[in-house]
């Protein structure tokens, strides 16, 4: 009974850590980016409760996925998320603590906004760490559950693929520039060449974990079914990750259309990876 218990506590620990190590990679970019320390200063309150609100169900769905830890039920997986999140904010504030970030006088308000805006990549890298910090186990039930949800299983990866790339590069000053230096033929070519790469990306360069087309269907169908919906949760993900950072304020229709189509591309390049990883 204490060898079980022994064995229980050391993969519950080692699951912990990986997910810790997983928090910190996929972290590690926003955590160095000074763009984001000083969003996270003066952040709205507002804007950063609906990023955690709206993300938190997004961390359910992927440890039910491909958590660090098999889950049974939706408490479990929901208790799963909640750690996960625990951990991408302690991975936060220590790194951006040990980068200097929290320089002295910093208000306690601009500290948590800071910590908690980065906390979300680290969330989801904790939950895929088992996926990326190879377990064997992993891959069956990760198949299995995608079977169980198929359909739904595609789009929802697809969100998540597309939140994590565009938050990496939303912050950044070099979207706006560039969305201002295109005009409409180039914002065109832009939706076209993003559509085109997603499509390849999964279903027609065949790389590892691709789940190639579906038996039967068409190159059409399957771009209308998969590509399409994916390129369309990749812009609305896009366009809610810039209002959160601020970058919408006083923007017209057409300039808001152009910053978002441009932070589409790596968005949909992030939703297409996903389905590869997960």
């Amino acid at each position: 009974m204490t060898r079980t218990y022994r064995a229980a506590d050391h993969r519950f620990w080692t699951a912990l850590a990986r997910a810790f190590a997983g928090a910190v990679v996929f972290s590690l970019p926003l955590l160095m980016t000074a763009e984001m320390w000083e969003i996270g200063a003066t952040v709205e309150p507002h804007r950063l409760l609906a990023l955690l609100a709206g993300s938190f169900p997004l961390l359910v769905g992927l440890s039910y996925i491909a958590g660090f830890e098999d889950t049974f039920n939706v408490l479990e997986d929901t208790l799963d998320a909640a750690v996960a999140l625990g951990i991408g904010l302690a991975a936060s504030a220590l790194l951006l603590w040990l980068f200097g970030a929290f320089h002295p006088g910093i208000r306690p308000a601009e500290a948590l906004g800071m910590i908690a805006l980065q906390a979300v990549p680290g969330a989801i890298g904790a939950l895929l760490s088992r996926s990326l910090l190879h377990e064997s186990r992993t891959d069956d039930r990760v198949a299995r559950r995608r079977q169980e949800a198929s359909y739904r299983a595609e789009l929802f990866t697809m969100v998540v693929g597309a939140l994590f790339l565009a938050l990496n590069i939303a912050p950044t000053e070099e979207i706006q520039v560039i969305a201002l230096r295109l005009d409409e033929w180039h914002l065109l070519l832009l939706m076209a060449v993003s559509l085109v790469a997603m499509h390849g990306f999964v279903y027609g360069l065949e790389f590892r974990g691709g789940t190639g087309a579906p038996e039967g269907s068409s190159l059409l169908g399957v771009a209308l079914r998969f590509t399409a919906p994916g390129y369309l949760v990749a812009l609305v993900v896009s366009l809610l990750v810039l209002w959160v950072f601020g970058r919408t304020e006083g923007l017209s229709f057409a300039p808001l259309l152009a910053i978002v189509l441009v932070l589409g591309l790596p968005a949909a390049l992030g939703a297409a990876a996903a389905r590869l990883v997960l």
